[in-house]
């Protein structure tokens, strides 16, 4: 049994991932992830009276301000951004003919602006186009939290915790178990949340584990080659021992995926429980050490444009200041259901 003194769980990694900006722009459908998929990707729909032989009156923005007018985008980037869906899917149901551009079918490809109607499943779609940086929020998710908007146990759910938007809603990026602590992100885009979780990409995803018991040899390395579970194979990246007093013993590994609870079940499935378990880091993005329980903080503007593949921020003058304004910590009162 070893004696080492036991390490913080939210030491800073020894390595930063860097973002994969140039992974390959295939748009298959994502594979099942149970543990990793969109959260609260929905659009309210209301359907506005149409003013016959009249575009729908677009709302104050990039006109309104004199910069430069919005290009048409292609309807599935578009839908994609809102959170309706992904690429792959929208694309699918351009082809099955649930989507209507002016009242006529969607055509694959189709680019659209801000005067055209989109209507998806007979439903009108209030069409955003956004030139600002979209959002990315850090939130320390504690024990007790679900990552669901709606719990038919009423329990506690991340999304009470959330600072309200104006307009769309946030997208959480993967998820984490109700007795998970740790990072999670949250998105108020669609595209920068397919990122993020898309397979393609290999994001790792760091945890602090505090296990029952030490590993032997023999089972770290069944664990860094792979063992079988009811899903499939599953590894770790790496995988070190952090040291631990007592019956406790504290490891930190790192994983390509978010199977459903699969970091408890590799362990497991070695004949180890997981005491603790608490995300650390999710790609690029590290649990800050000040950022505690239940607080949220938004990740600078120029940070976010480098993870979501943007060109940098245009505006210098003040940027500084903008950013001070954004590395605020956060702690929200819960607010009533529904937002």
């Amino acid at each position: 049994m070893s004696t080492a003194k036991k390490r913080s769980p939210l030491r800073q990694p020894t390595k930063k991932l860097k973002t994969d900006a140039t992974a390959p722009s295939g748009r298959g459908r994502p594979q099942p992830d149970t543990g990793d998929r969109v959260a609260g990707a929905s659009v309210q729909h209301h359907e506005t009276p149409a003013v016959a032989g009249h575009a729908p009156p677009q709302r104050r923005g990039a006109h309104a301000r004199g910069e430069a007018q919005v290009e048409p985008e292609r309807l599935q980037k578009v839908l994609a951004q809102m959170g309706l869906g992904s690429r792959r899917e929208i694309e699918e149901w351009v082809v099955a003919g649930r989507i209507l551009v002016n009242d006529q079918p969607a055509e694959l490809g189709q680019k659209i602006g801000p005067g055209d109607r989109v209507k998806c499943n007979g439903k009108l779609v209030p069409l955003r186009f956004d030139t600002r940086t979209p959002r990315l929020i850090m939130y320390h998710k504690p024990d007790g939290e679900i990552v669901s908007r709606d719990d038919p146990e009423g329990r506690p759910t991340v999304f009470d915790r959330l600072p309200m938007l104006r307009k769309g809603r946030w997208i959480a990026i993967g998820r984490l178990d109700f007795n998970t602590s740790g990072l999670l992100l949250f998105t108020n885009d669609g595209t920068l949340a397919n990122r993020l979780m898309h397979p393609r990409y290999e994001l790792e995803r760091e945890y602090a584990v505090r296990l029952l018991g030490q590993l032997t040899d023999e089972q770290a390395e069944s664990l860094r080659s792979g063992i079988q579970l009811e899903d499939g194979v599953a590894r770790f990246n790496s995988l070190r021992d952090e040291g631990g007093e007592g019956i406790n013993h504290w490891y930190r590994v790192t994983l390509s995926e978010g199977r459903n609870r699969e970091v408890r079940r590799m362990f497991e499935a070695v004949g180890l429980t997981v005491s603790r378990l608490m995300r650390v880091r999710y790609g690029p993005v590290a649990l800050p050490s000040k950022l505690k329980r239940g607080m949220w903080m938004d990740l600078p503007e120029a940070e976010v444009c480098e993870i979501a593949g943007l060109p940098k921020p245009r505006h210098e003058a003040g940027s500084a200041d903008k950013n001070k304004r954004r590395d605020k910590l956060h702690r929200t009162t819960p607010h009533p259901r529904g937002g």
